[in-house]
């Protein structure tokens, strides 16, 4: 047979340029999670094909199998919780109902406290309204007067406990009070901040921003800026703000064709980030020592129950530092996202707790002592938003409401609260003081049977189950009627304020037993051989395919 070397040459050629793209593309496939959360176009697609199907009332009560006695017994449970919850919120649950319509947070946040299968009814039934009139020292108030423990955290922002931003926001108002509104001239407060802050981060130059998500955005755009690089790199299950992106999956009308979400804790991760040429930037959101790989945790999302978190600072300190080492060898920006954990951890926010300097960092929530804020911090070399020798290259960012004189001046009282002797006390035994809190409650709920854990990272904790079960969510309800006060996302995370007493902390572990023991007496943790996570994930895909073929 005839052979024309031209075309092997030809064919070698081509060969040795594909390869080396084959084989980059498949490190970074390997990088990637494996769980579709790893995946954001295949969740993207599979979350398409989840049908809407719910229970009617005879289901509802033993959709996990149960007999009819049980499903009597639960059924009977939940119509005297639903009276209570009549009797006792009147007030709150009528305001609530006059914009629920209008307002589309609580839309969304109402719709998805528990799974879809289960939501209308608990809709219907189990109210606790929107509003709250009061807070201090704990606890917060509702219209009605029903006084609960605060387990809200308000999202991330209270730190130090609501009186405390209260005075912060009070006392930095009078501060702004002769400028008032004035926006472009900078308050003095600016000044005072801005050395403080960037003091506390170790960075060269400030930008401050209305909220966190758009300090994230900026630091993005400044890391493509200086590196001329594309692509951003994610990990999996993190938290950045509602941006697409760093939003590349569920949740994101358009997909995020720059965003890679990678493996957190990986060395695959340390791989593709070390050889990568279009990798412009790392988002770090250290929350995510909490649950490595699994986005933030809520009731809504319960199937058969919630996988044991665990926190370990040594192991995730080791990994930032690897992660710092392999950003630092290939021009990759590091960046933190501090936005909800800055300030609760150390004075120095993440970066003094786990002893890494990130090349950027964002800030927000608790910063501005209670008023809106985002800030970011970096080195005067990608903070900078022009290139001398290029005065048309520009990399604009602006806002009407940055460094509002009234947020700069309750910033100003934060951080000066914040470097007081009283404060540094509470970070001493931080680790300590919490570790013990959950050990202990977990003692108690072990000892009564109750089939709940808990896990935290310092005051911030989340919820496992030590049995399958499709009721789990239900436990939010019980807590909140022994008056704990919880966040749309119910028990997948509690978020403590630092001025919790061992005489209030032991009031929470009080009603927490007592909301899992009336739960476990009202059947809801029904246990039968037959009842497993798998038989439960397999009856649910089972429902879902009959609902999408019609057949529900």
């Amino acid at each position: 047979m005839n052979s024309n070397p031209a075309l092997y040459l030809l064919g070698a050629a081509a060969l040795a340029a594909i390869f080396p793209r084959v084989k980059s593309r498949l490190e970074l496939s390997r990088a990637k999670h494996r769980s579709l959360a790893g995946h954001a176009r295949m969740s993207r697609f599979a979350a398409k094909w989840v049908p809407y199907y719910e229970y009617g009332e005879d289901q509802f009560f033993c959709a996990d199998g149960a007999p009819a006695t049980i499903a009597a017994q639960r059924k009977a449970a939940f119509e005297r919780l639903s009276a209570e919850f009549v009797a006792r919120y009147p007030k709150t649950v009528a305001l609530t109902g006059t914009i629920r319509d209008s307002v589309s947070d609580l839309d969304f946040t109402g719709r998805y406290r528990v799974p879809f299968q289960f939501s209308r009814h608990v809709r219907m039934h189990l109210d606790t309204g929107a509003f709250a009139n009061a807070s201090s020292g704990v606890t917060l108030t509702d219209l009605d007067g029903n006084e609960c423990m605060d387990l809200t955290g308000s999202y991330g922002v209270n730190v130090f406990g609501n009186d405390f931003y209260k005075e912060c926001m009070a006392r930095g108002s009078a501060l702004a009070a002769q400028l008032g509104p004035v926006l472009g001239a900078y308050h003095p407060a600016v000044a005072s901040n801005v050395a403080t802050l960037l003091s506390i981060a170790r960075k060269d130059e400030v930008s401050f921003h209305m909220s966190g998500t758009e300090a994230v955005m900026q630091a993005v755009r400044l890391a493509r800026y200086h590196t001329k690089r594309s692509h951003v790199v994610v990990f999996c299950g993190a938290y950045h703000g509602w941006w697409g992106d760093v939003q590349p999956g569920v949740g994101n009308p358009l997909p995020a064709r720059d965003t890679y979400t990678l493996s957190d804790m990986s060395e695959r991760s340390l791989h593709v980030l070390r050889t990568r040429k279009d990798i412009a930037c790392v988002l770090v959101n250290p929350l995510q020592a909490l649950h490595p790989n699994a986005g933030a945790p809520g009731d809504g999302s319960l199937i058969a129950g919630r996988a044991n978190s665990g926190f370990d600072r040594a192991g995730y300190s080791a990994w930032l530092k690897r992660l710092r080492e392999a950003c630092s060898a290939n021009g990759v920006v590091l960046i933190f996202d501090e936005v909800f954990l800055g300030f609760r951890l150390a004075r120095g926010g993440a970066q003094e707790y786990f002893g890494v300097q990130a090349d950027m960092v964002t800030y927000g929530k608790t910063l501005a002592g209670g008023f809106p804020i985002g800030a970011l911090c970096g080195s005067h070399a990608l903070m900078k938003r022009y290139r001398d020798d290029r005065p048309a290259d520009v990399c604009f960012a602006r806002g009407t409401f940055n460094s509002h004189p009234y947020v700069m001046g309750s910033m100003q009282v934060f951080l000066e609260r914040l470097q007081s002797t009283e404060l540094g006390a509470v970070y001493e035994r931080i680790d300590q003081t919490w570790n013990d809190r959950a050990r202990r409650l977990n003692d108690h709920l072990a000892e009564a049977g109750i089939p709940v854990r808990v896990s935290n990272l310092t005051s911030i904790w989340t919820v496992s189950y030590t049995i399958p079960s499709r009721y789990h969510w239900m436990l939010q309800y019980y807590m909140r009627r022994e008056g704990l006060a919880l966040s749309w996302v119910g028990t997948g995370r509690f978020i403590f304020s630092l001025n919790y007493t061992e005489a209030d902390f032991d009031e929470v572990m009080r009603r927490m037993v007592r909301a899992g023991q009336r739960m476990l007496a009202d059947g809801w943790w029904w246990q039968d051989a037959s009842l497993t996570t798998r038989s439960i994930r397999r009856g649910i895909v089972s429902e879902m395919l009959k609902h999408a073929l019609g057949r529900g």
